[in-house]
């Protein structure tokens, strides 16, 4: 089992949760559609080359977001990645998965 974390504008929270979920993310058990949101605000800065979503390339933006967890099935783990850059507005979206220990 793996965790998946990302970090979504508000308005494309639903759309990306949905696209993982779509995708196999999320289910626990006998449910489906699991997820951890909570918000706060996210720092970047585009630089040459780059073609921001949201901001201008040099200027340091500061943008609400969504921080969003769930737990993914190893067999599910490379296609929720894929909905996931498929799905988010940004171009080069922050992630990151991380492998579960289970219990004895």
């Amino acid at each position: 089992m793996y965790k998946l974390c990302f970090y979504v504008p508000e308005s494309h929270l639903e759309m990306v949760k949905q696209a993982l979920f779509d995708a196999g993310a999320g289910r626990i058990g006998n449910y489906d559609c699991c997820a951890w949101q909570t918000p706060g605000q996210g720092q970047f800065r585009p630089l040459a080359g780059s073609e921001p979503f949201i901001g201008r390339r040099g200027e340091v933006e500061i943008v609400a977001e969504f921080k969003v967890e769930m737990v993914c099935a190893a067999d599910k783990v490379s296609a929720a990645v894929a909905a996931l850059r498929r799905s988010h507005p940004y171009e080069e979206p922050a992630y990151d998965v991380w492998s579960l220990a289970t219990p004895d």
